[in-house]
């Protein structure tokens, strides 16, 4: 009976060693990542927001937002991944493969336009909120988050700051690669990022949420104690097809560590 006993605590541990630190959660349009390890214990993220138009930057919010309604496909046993399906109201269509890692979560999407007309979905925004993560408010949270500017780790807020747009107050930096007019109507900050990283630490300062999506259409603070690293369709062509691809990090606050892992998953936007 003894041996048995050990046996079944031996298996107990074995099990609960291998069990995923992070578990996968989506219910009413919002995906929560389950983490014990984190402040808070999990992060929420308004998946997807919304599907914009180009022409966003200056223009009412309605007028930029392309309906759509999503479904839960699948989801695993152990919460480690989630698939759904986004259907957009100009008739595109987008698949989600979420998958939880030992300390990310990995986004595989495909955009696919089935219908003989072009379509406007330009840009999309998983709006990641970290209130809990950050211990603060909606004004004390920024001092949390973080982008790069030239090659470096820039604090919130950065010492160039926008406080004019259409709607207030946020901020938002484009890459080179997108167009000035294309953006969220928040205030636009004139720098260019040297990444497309972007992410917040801990209130005690032990832990980094970071995001990128490639391709990517800008970068966010946004109003509901969130960051955003929003992904870029560019548009889709009757019968065209396009591939997005995205990470959320939950580590250590090693910042070389993290910018060597972002790197090496998105070389191309170094």
């Amino acid at each position: 009976m003894r041996l048995l006993g050990l046996l079944v605590i031996a298996f107990l541990s074995a099990s609960l060693a291998a069990a995923p630190p992070i578990v996968l959660e989506w219910d009413k349009n919002l995906l929560t990542i389950h983490d014990g390890r984190i402040p808070g214990g999990k992060i929420v993220v308004n998946y997807l927001e919304a599907y914009c138009r180009a022409g966003s930057t200056d223009r009412d919010w309605r007028e930029t937002v392309v309906g759509h309604t999503t479904e839960l496909i699948a989801k695993s046993d152990d919460g480690t991944e989630v698939k759904l399906k986004c259907r957009l109201k100009d008739g595109v269509i987008v698949d989600h493969t979420i998958r939880a890692g030992a300390d990310d979560v990995a986004f595989a999407l495909t955009a696919h336009n089935p219908t003989d007309k072009e379509s406007q979905a330009h840009w999309a925004q998983p709006c990641i909120r970290v209130n809990d993560f950050t211990g603060g408010d909606k004004t004390t949270y920024v001092k949390q988050c973080f982008l790069f500017l030239d090659g470096k780790l820039a604090r919130m807020p950065t010492p160039v700051w926008t406080t004019t747009a259409r709607y207030i107050p946020g901020q938002v930096w484009r890459p080179k690669s997108v167009d000035a007019n294309d953006v969220n109507p928040r205030p636009l900050n004139p720098q260019i990022p040297s990444s497309g990283l972007v992410g917040c630490f801990s209130g005690d300062e032990k832990w980094i949420m970071a995001t990128a999506f490639e391709p990517h259409q800008e970068l966010f603070q946004g109003v509901a104690h969130c960051v955003h690293a929003d992904f870029r369709l560019g548009g889709l062509k009757p019968g065209e097809t396009k591939q997005v691809r995205g990470k959320i990090y939950l580590v250590p606050a090693d910042v070389p560590a993290l910018v060597k892992r972002y790197e090496r998953d998105f070389p191309e936007q170094k």
